[in-house]
């Protein structure tokens, strides 16, 4: 019997089109209008909600310039963590993968809430069958592990349908809103744009990106990764920016730019400010559509964000930071231990808040999901700064993809991070001291990732000369082929 431990991704399972899937997926853009748009349009800047978007769009396109271009170098499991530890060190880049492992898991618990109460609620509605939340958002995260584990070009797949369909059904809403009223251009007005809070709309609006970032995370596994990445990261973050920008717009058209705030703030507590939009601009058919096709979005979203926390996991364990049997993989080349690790912690934790009797939509899902955020737009910030300085440490002429647009980037990601933690009580949906001091558990992932790495160097200098090892061995597989 062979002892062969299996460590390795399956190789060219996936393209450009399958990953821009996976993104997407994770973005789930129907949540995001659902969700997200609504609370940017009444928190935010309303009526000139849709600028937001775009401008947030527009800064993330800067930081994919210098993100394409490391990409272009660089192809690993680790994402992020990846290119931190490429660009500021094996120190800051273990502080940076402790931080998207935190960050990544508690958005999956934040789905298991999202998803097991609108399935409790909608299935209700539209059935009369009725189950508590915990059990449905629990069988929706196993059946994810169990795609998850079935490999990532059959989860492709599976989030390509789910993608077009709810693509779809945006789409059709933004026709019809344009041929019935057309579309208000007093929405990209100076009034508008600064009307409410502009800083707190364009921090709404970022929480809409999250997600493209996992673009790299799939390198090992995408054909061609040095060409397939960039490219599926600017396509991703043009979709989805046009996406939600323009469907904002047809939101707050529909509803008057003038009147968009109230009236997302009257449908705050129902959360139906799209589905009763959808009703009028669609049909009450098409409406039951459009919830149905929330569900598919929060289980996309679900399989999406597991199958990114279980490659961060993997990544560290294949480092030798976190124990190596995390780097296991299975026959289809799936990180199965990870995996399994993850969805376990997610359901543990999310049990916990069910035992608690906590509310899923008012305390579960605003308190992982706003921490998650944060933690992946400081991920985003720390990895447009390692593109700066990788790219000025061995003096690239390339002054606009390599210096000015990440820069610009990396302004921009910092001005959102500064105003997440400013505002952190909007994000996370609570002002409960317990919730609002969430953020220090960043700086608690920082002070304990360079400390491992500076005890590593001093007691296990092989584990830490792996930390760089690992990101070069596939850095040399890649030039090859």
């Amino acid at each position: 019997m062979s002892d062969t431990v299996n460590t390795t991704l399956r190789k060219n399972a996936i393209g450009v089109g399958a990953i821009v899937f996976l993104v997407l997926a994770a973005v789930a853009p129907l949540t995001g209008m659902v969700v997200v748009a609504s609370l940017a349009i009444a928190f935010g800047n309303g009526g000139g909600a849709p600028f937001s978007f775009l401008a947030v769009a527009a800064v993330l396109l800067m930081f994919a310039i210098g993100y394409g271009k490391m990409s272009s170098q660089l192809v690993n499991a680790g994402g992020f963590y990846a290119f931190v530890v490429k660009g500021l060190g094996r120190p800051a880049g273990l502080a940076a993968g402790y931080i998207a492992t935190i960050g990544y898991n508690f958005f999956v618990v934040g789905t298991i809430g999202t998803s097991g109460f609108f399935m409790m609620v909608l299935i209700d509605f539209l059935f009369g069958f009725s189950l508590n939340w915990f059990l449905w958002g629990a069988a929706s995260m196993v059946v994810a592990y169990l795609m998850a584990i079935r490999g990532i070009d059959f989860s492709s797949k599976v989030l390509g349908v789910s993608l077009v369909l709810e693509t779809s059904i945006l789409v059709i809403f933004d026709v019809a809103v344009l041929v019935k009223d057309g579309y208000d251009f007093s929405a990209f007005s100076g009034d508008a744009i600064t009307s409410g809070s502009l800083s707190i709309g364009l921090l709404l609006a970022a929480t809409g990106f999250l997600g493209f970032e996992a673009t790299s995370l799939f390198s090992e596994e995408a054909k061609n990764p040095l060409k397939t990445i960039p490219r599926a990261t600017y396509l991703a973050i043009t979709i989805i920016g046009l996406l939600l920008g323009v469907t904002t717009w047809a939101v707050v058209s529909a509803t008057g730019v003038a009147e968009a705030q109230q009236t997302s703030i009257d449908h705050l507590e129902a959360g139906d400010l799209v589905f009763s939009l959808g009703a009028e601009y669609l049909g009450e058919f098409m409406m039951k559509v459009m919830m149905v096709l929330l569900l598919v979005s929060l289980f996309a979203a679900m399989l999406a964000f597991h199958n990114s926390a279980t490659r961060y996991l993997f990544s560290l364990g294949r480092a030798g930071v976190l124990p190596k049997a995390l780097s296991r993989t299975n026959a289809a080349g799936s990180p199965v231990v990870a995996g399994t690790l993850q969805a376990g912690f997610a359901l543990l934790v999310a049990a916990a808040f069910r035992i608690a009797g906590l509310d899923p939509i008012l305390q579960v899902v605003p308190t992982m999901l706003g921490f998650g955020t944060l933690a992946i737009v400081v991920l985003q910030a720390l990895a447009a700064l390692s593109i700066v300085v990788h790219f000025r440490r061995t003096g690239d002429p390339r002054i606009w993809s390599t210096l000015v647009a990440p820069a610009i980037g990396f302004v921009g990601l910092s001005f959102i991070v500064v105003m997440a933690v400013t505002h952190f009580e909007v994000v996370a949906g609570s002002t409960e001291r317990a919730i609002t001091s969430l953020p220090w558990l960043l700086a608690l992932a920082l002070v304990i990732g360079v400390g491992q790495a500076l005890y590593l160097r001093s007691r296990r200098p092989d584990a830490y000369d792996g930390l760089n090892a690992d990101l070069e061995r596939f850095d040399t597989a890649a030039t090859i082929h």
